[in-house]
């Protein structure tokens, strides 16, 4: 596929805009339609990324026949249907983490990705930050072996706000959402499929109707283990910090910086073609579909991590 790949973006919110930055440093690839709830602020971020169509209906963009692929960064409760309306329109998909909030609804977008041939990722971003490239990449040399993480997802989301202060209009989920990226990275990291997994969260917010509070645990079949807490409560800095301790040394990752256990920093500029890791995560999407192949972060590859936080779920329902 040697031609322009026109894309849709579905979602002009905080992190829709951190795709259109990175698809602004990718060849051949063209945003021709931008999908949002309210119209106007739509148009602001077209104008501003050259963006011709606009639309509050994401069916709308699904009938230009021009479009090749679709980038959904859309409220949670939304990614499943809409996976599965891009992929039966015959389009490509890249659906923001998570892929689903439920096992059945997750399983099923893989059902029908493999039965239209398409591509079909998840973006789990943390594959492709250079600081957890790096490490990948010296366990894949044989140099360094996980014997533990231990990662801290931290934010202060009391009320219902996004990542630039702005109200939500659905609401965040510690474990369908944030704790996604950590058992998809743990399985991945360590080379070996979970086999334990046990929760346990705090009470449910009057308001949100959600724990804000989580703590996790699981154990891959080579052994490894890994310790996950998740706040909305944390007053401090926000995000996820990721600290690796192995056979060999500890590392601690900061989004796309990493640091040795003794907080010396290690160059990974030399990593990939960007340190930006939504970017990153954009180039391997288009890559496999210019060369019909699955991408790193299929919907297939991260199903079973659905499984894990549908079992999760069970546990912490009962």
């Amino acid at each position: 596929m040697s031609k322009t790949i026109k894309v849709a973006l579905a979602g002009a919110g905080a992190f829709g805009i951190k795709h259109l930055d990175g698809i602004k440093n990718i060849d051949g690839v063209e945003v021709v339609s931008l999908i949002s709830r309210d119209l106007e602020k739509t148009k602001e971020v077209a104008d501003k990324y050259g963006i011709k169509h606009i639309t509050t209906d994401l069916a709308d963009s699904l009938a230009l026949p021009e479009v090749d692929a679709v980038i959904l960064c859309t409220p949670t409760q939304m990614h499943a249907a809409q996976s599965l309306a891009c992929l039966k329109a015959g389009k490509h998909v890249q659906v923001e983490i998570p892929l689903a909030d439920s096992w059945k609804d997750a399983e099923e977008v893989v059902r029908v990705a493999k039965e239209k041939g398409l591509v079909a990722m998840c973006g789990h971003t943390r594959r492709f930050n250079p600081s957890h490239q790096w490490v990948h990449n010296k366990i894949k040399a044989g140099e360094f072996n996980i014997q533990q993480m231990d990662v801290q997802t931290y934010f202060f989301r009391r009320t219902n706000m996004n990542a630039l202060g702005q109200p939500r209009s659905w609401t965040d989920h510690l474990l369908w959402h944030h704790a996604a990226h950590t058992v998809d990275l743990f399985a991945y990291q360590a080379g070996s499929p979970i086999v334990k997994a046990n929760a346990v969260q705090g009470p449910i917010h009057k308001d949100l109707g959600i724990a804000m509070d989580m703590s996790i645990q699981l154990q891959a079949a080579n052994g490894a283990i890994c310790t996950l807490s998740l706040s909305f409560n944390n007053d401090g800095p926000l995000g996820t910090y990721f600290r690796y301790i192995g056979d060999t040394g500890t590392y601690l990752a900061r989004y796309d910086d990493l640091y040795t256990g003794k907080e010396e920093q290690i160059d990974v500029s030399k990593v990939a073609v960007s340190m930006n890791g939504i970017e990153l995560q954009d180039r391997e999407f288009f890559a496999a579909i210019k060369e019909g192949r699955e991408p790193n972060s299929s919907v297939a590859q991260v199903l079973p991590c659905y499984k894990v936080l549908h079992e999760l779920e069970l546990q912490l329902n009962a």
